[in-house]
């Protein structure tokens, strides 16, 4: 995978929109870049998170695991607010995103977030979705996202797509469209909710190539997966979610090979 050449030039749009950040809205080098404390998400009368704490150091990959209905997607869409949490505090790298003052959006520039369907815009080539958000958001000029967005495409492959459409291209090759359009936003971490879910079996190894890379470059990831060959290998840690709490979390080699708690060990016997 080809590291891209990102000049201070290139990234000008993002330090433009540092220089606007209040204090509070400042990242913390020192803080986790996410923390949730006592987290609960109800939607009327159902609690569908119930107190989740979770704390995830830079360079992790935390991979989520659970049956569905259990909460884990809610708790990733938490993360950067796509959910209002009921109750308790969410940080991204020290900032309390749920301060009412807070500058959300310049926050959640920081953070990259993947979804089971790839939400391209079908009338824009694959080079226009990826500079669309770098000029409207980082206010990038049309060289810099250009520029940008083919070095992104270069990483995960897809150079040779640029003036395709979506609907020209395969699923798995959507989905890496996806992940560059988050890349070129120069997040400092990654959100991914079972980013291969709606891929046909052949074409999820490429994306999970593209996401492997990633994580060995030090990308701060939470992942949402069923694919619990890349939590084995790649994860460095594994959680396990069920009826909107914690019930398990450790080395993914470890839980998977010697699971403690029951409800853990039912659901990897269903899975694995």
């Amino acid at each position: 995978m080809t590291e891209p050449d990102l000049t201070p030039a290139s990234l000008s749009g993002a330090s433009r929109l540092m220089s606007k950040l209040h204090a509070r809205d400042t990242p913390n080098p020192d803080a986790p870049p996410i923390k949730v404390v006592d987290l609960h998400k109800s939607f009327g009368d159902h609690e569908v998170l119930k107190g989740m704490n979770l704390e995830i150091e830079r360079g992790e990959v935390v991979c989520v695991i659970g049956p569905s209905g259990s909460g884990k997607s809610t708790l990733l869409r938490s993360v950067n607010l796509l959910e209002w949490p009921t109750k308790g505090k969410v940080f991204i790298e020290g900032i309390d995103v749920l301060d009412p003052d807070v500058n959300l959006d310049l926050v959640r520039t920081r953070i990259g977030m993947v979804f089971q369907q790839f939400n391209l815009f079908p009338h824009m080539t694959v080079l226009r979705n990826v500079t669309i958000a770098q000029q409207k958001v980082l206010e990038r000029s049309a060289e810099e996202a250009d520029e940008i967005a083919r070095a992104m495409l270069l990483r995960v492959g897809l150079e040779d797509k640029l003036d395709a459409h979506p609907s020209q291209l395969s699923g798995g090759q959507q989905q890496r469209v996806a992940i560059a359009r988050s890349l070129a936003m120069n997040p400092d971490m990654m959100l991914f909710d079972e980013p291969t879910s709606a891929l046909d079996p052949e074409l999820v190894g490429e994306v999970l190539a593209v996401m492997r890379g990633l994580a060995e470059e030090g990308m701060t990831m939470m992942v949402v997966t069923h694919e619990m060959g890349f939590a084995r290998e790649v994860g460095t840690r594994l959680v396990f979610i069920d009826d909107g709490q914690i019930l398990e979390e450790g080395d993914p080699r470890e839980v998977l090979a010697d699971p403690k708690h029951p409800r853990t060990r039912l659901f990897l016997s269903k899975v694995l």
